[in-house]
């Protein structure tokens, strides 16, 4: 269960880990955590590289590394023993860029943090990679509002529902199109996708008793499109003996 710091609190992992499942939930920096980060040996840190570099807001900067360390820590000590959480406190750390003007500069001035507790067994760099990977989540919820969600119809919940489902629909099957046609569109977002394979200025003809689509010339989807198309209308493809 991966959780921001909202959910850190013994209610909501004590039932995760209840239900069977593994922890990875964001902590707050209060005075615990602030000391045993402090207690991390300085050859624990790690230098890790970021997939995608990302954008600092407080020093309009581009950050692409960072460094993380781990030190064991049991959450929730001011509960009786037998409801507190034995585990890892995982941290990752960058550079402070905003210089800060003392003569002794602390711990706490010459880079940020950010803690996450967990239960689970992974290495430090995998379990920090595997807790940054919620942001999916959050590019999904942006693709929707930038299509169906961008206008919910009525002021019914059950109406909303329906076009919450259909707009689900639609996004699945947009993505899974781009997977099959390829040409990079896998990633795309939705709104993308239907840009360059779905609205497509082509022109419909009969002869014949047969339809021809006629499509632009010079086309660079071309191939995707074909791919896709191809895909689609072929023959199933025969499960394996």
């Amino acid at each position: 269960m991966r959780a921001d710091s909202a959910y850190y609190g013994h209610a909501a992992v004590q039932a995760a880990i209840a239900g069977g499942a593994e922890v990875s939930v964001t902590v707050r920096m209060d005075p615990a955590v602030k000391k045993a980060i402090a207690a991390i040996d300085d050859s624990a840190w790690q230098t890790i590289k970021y997939t995608d570099a990302v954008y600092d807001e407080d020093t309009g900067t581009w950050i692409s590394s960072a460094e993380v360390a781990e030190i064991d820590y049991t959450a929730f000590t001011s509960k009786r023993k037998g409801q507190r959480v034995p585990g890892r406190l995982v941290v990752r750390r960058i550079p402070e860029l905003n210089p800060k003007d003392l003569d002794q500069p602390t711990l706490f001035d010459t880079h940020r943090f950010h803690a996450f507790f967990t239960t689970s067994d992974l290495d430090t760099v995998t379990a920090d990679k595997t807790h940054r990977a919620h942001a999916v989540i959050e590019q999904v919820n942006a693709d929707l509002k930038d299509s169906a969600l961008a206008h919910l119809p009525s002021g019914e919940f059950n109406a909303n529902a329906a076009w919450l489902v259909l707009a689900v629909l639609a996004f699945n099957l947009t993505r899974a199109a781009a997977t099959i046609a390829g040409a990079g569109l896998a990633k795309a977002t939705t709104g993308t996708i239907r840009r360059k394979l779905i609205s497509v200025p082509a022109r419909t003809a009969t002869s014949a008793r047969r339809i021809t689509l006629h499509l632009p010339q010079d086309w660079p989807w071309e191939t995707a499109w074909t791919n896709l198309f191809t895909a689609i209308n072929g023959p199933p493809q025969q499960a394996a003996a």
